[in-house]
């Protein structure tokens, strides 16, 4: 079958990307990845605060050493200059490690929470070889001093677009007044795609200790469920790509977050619990499938059934829950 994908304008093998993660945190992950079938993956993002807290630590340090650190010294800046340097660099070398070593697509990844000073790396990125961006805007709705929630969003973007050249895609949480419209909002800002959702950390208590414990660190694939509606919503009603991501571990999810609509899947849980040769097999099931259904192309049938949605979801969706309910006795 043909799996060819066109994601951001790039040209993928197949529409399975692995997203960012300590999986593609290293040159040989990123090797293996591409060996067992993923047609992108999403570099392991680099943290607007990381470089920030780092630079304070070293400053602390220093403070405590009068010979070299004063009121009038140049220590801060010093300091401020190198270890952003030194981790970004890190960051910038594996990007071009990684461009020589695989034929696949390598997307920079940056975790934000604001649109500081962090921005001008994107450009350096850029000029590392990166063939896209995507930026992990991390805005926690239970900040309660944001009150500038989504316009944060539009802002981070309009100041990245202005950097770089290459291709942005901006992962999104579903925490918006108005998620349909700011979604539909959020594509007409030049981004050349949004990823739905990304997932934010849920702890548990402990009853016996009476303490917050470990949440679960991956997903389930019941949480794939809200990803999938609002593909299958929006994916008529953007101007950019829509990548599904959370709950994604088999090959059916991905046929199914294909015929609502995604122009591409990004899979990290399941290739934890599983071994990256996991891609394979959903890459086996994605041929299978299409071959009983007489498909030669993924094109042929993404988003066929988002197209059931018509011209307006809400009264879709308010059928299908009555009909839904009514049957219940």
């Amino acid at each position: 079958m043909n799996l060819t994908t066109s994601y951001l304008g790039l040209e993928l093998k197949n529409p399975i990307i692995v997203g960012s993660s300590g999986l593609t945190g290293t040159l040989d992950g990123i090797v293996s990845l591409e060996k067992h079938g993923a047609g992108a993956v999403v570099m392991k993002s680099i943290f607007e605060e990381e470089i920030l807290l780092e630079v304070k630590e070293q400053v602390k340090e220093a403070e405590k050493n009068p010979m070299i650190y004063s009121g009038l010294s140049e220590t801060l800046d010093y300091i401020d200059l190198h270890i952003r340097e030194d981790n970004l660099g890190k960051f910038l070398q594996l990007i071009r490690d990684a461009k020589k070593a695989v034929s696949i697509p390598i997307i920079g990844s940056i975790n934000c929470i604001s649109n500081e000073d962090w921005t001008h790396f994107t450009k350096r990125m850029e000029e590392a070889g990166a063939d896209a961006l995507e930026l992990n805007i991390f805005l926690n709705p239970a900040d309660f001093k944001n009150k500038e929630f989504e316009k944060a969003y539009f802002r981070i973007i309009e100041k990245v677009l202005a950097t770089v050249k290459i291709p942005v895609a901006i992962k999104i949480s579903k925490y918006f007044t108005r998620l349909g419209l700011s979604v539909k909002a959020l594509s007409e800002t030049g981004v050349s795609g949004l990823v739905m959702f990304n997932r934010f950390y849920s702890p548990d208590i402990d009853i016996e200790k009476m303490v917050l414990s470990t949440p679960q660190m991956f997903s389930t694939r019941e949480e794939q469920k809200e990803t999938l509606r609002w593909i299958a919503i929006m994916s008529e009603r953007v101007n950019c790509d829509l990548a599904a991501s959370t709950g994604i571990h088999t090959g059916e999810d991905v046929i199914k977050m294909l015929l609502a609509g995604a122009t591409a899947i990004q899979v990290v849980s399941t290739l934890y619990i599983n071994g990256p040769e996991q891609i394979n097999k959903m890459l086996t099931k994605l041929n299978h499938w299409m071959s009983d259904k007489g498909f030669d192309s993924v094109d042929q049938f993404r988003g066929k059934i988002s197209r059931k949605y018509g011209a307006d979801p809400a009264a879709f969706e308010r059928m299908q829950f009555m009909k839904h309910f009514s049957e219940i006795r």
